[in-house]
């Protein structure tokens, strides 16, 4: 069973405070949190990756990024990440979590989730619809 999910991408300020707020909507008796491979601990949200999310009425207010560790992933059944290279950091971090995590966009045609850090609107939009589109496919898929 999955009771908690931890969402995963490099900084923990754009990707994955998306994905998570967005599978916290559809899955509010779930624990879903984020981090990042690199985080510096405590960042707020790009303002970029605010902006659209408001723009699609998904709030990350109060969003403080945090660093993935080994201890950290000892507490979620499952972690799902933006990118191929997030599950090799999970594996050389946590071996034993490698087993339990996933691309976020797995269920949605396999998909990488590209940083939009520092690019335009459009490309945090594409993003964005990314994310969306894969959460949608695990809540699927977790909802069954």
């Amino acid at each position: 069973m999955c009771n908690t999910i931890l969402v995963i991408c490099t900084a923990n300020i754009c990707r994955s405070p998306i994905g998570e707020r967005l599978l916290r909507q559809r899955l509010p008796h779930k624990t879903i949190d984020s981090a990042g491979t690199a985080a510096l601990a405590g960042q707020s949200v790009d303002c970029d990756a605010m902006r659209i999310a408001d723009r699609h009425k998904l709030s990350l207010e109060g969003h403080q990024s945090r660093l993935f560790t080994a201890a950290l992933s000892t507490q979620y059944d499952l972690i799902l990440t933006m990118e191929k290279e997030h599950l090799k950091h999970i594996a050389h971090i946590a071996p034993v979590a490698r087993s339990k995590s996933m691309l976020l966009g797995y269920w949605f045609n396999q998909t990488e989730i590209p940083d939009p850090w520092h690019q335009s609107d459009e490309a945090f939009y594409h993003v964005f619809h990314l994310i969306d589109q894969s959460c949608q496919a695990w809540v699927s898929k977790l909802t069954r």
